[in-house]
């Protein structure tokens, strides 16, 4: 840096901090999930959820369902508690899909299909 030039403040931008957003070490900054807020991805995925039905953001729910049951694959595994976790989560997205005509409604349902969940 040359003489009297000011350094720039320093961004932190990593895992915790993605830099000009001021999201601070405890936020992250926004997820796929919803609003930007403090906690774990399960967490803001949980407060994305409780912000969809307050709204009655139908096609908001169907996605966030749909990334719930993925993410209970993801933390749970192929075993029993997280094929019925998913199961649980596609559901929901099942039935938002079809009270709101997305166009998800046909996957959603082969994914149930897949899963002995549906016929």
């Amino acid at each position: 840096m040359s003489a009297g030039a000011v350094d720039p403040a320093p961004t932190n931008a990593g895992p915790t901090n993605p830099g000009p957003t001021n999201a601070g070490p405890t936020n992250a900054g926004p997820t796929t999930a919803g609003p930007t807020q403090g906690g774990t991805a399960r967490e803001r995925l949980d407060a994305a959820l409780l912000a969809a039905h307050a709204a009655g953001d139908g096609g908001r729910l169907v996605a966030l369902y749909a990334e719930a049951a993925e993410r209970a694959l993801v933390e749970t595994g192929d075993g029993v508690d997280g094929v019925e976790a998913a199961a649980f989560y596609l559901t929901h997205a099942y039935v938002f899909a079809l009270e709101t005509g997305h166009p998800m409604a046909g996957p959603l349902h082969a994914r149930l299909k897949a899963l002995g969940r549906e016929e």
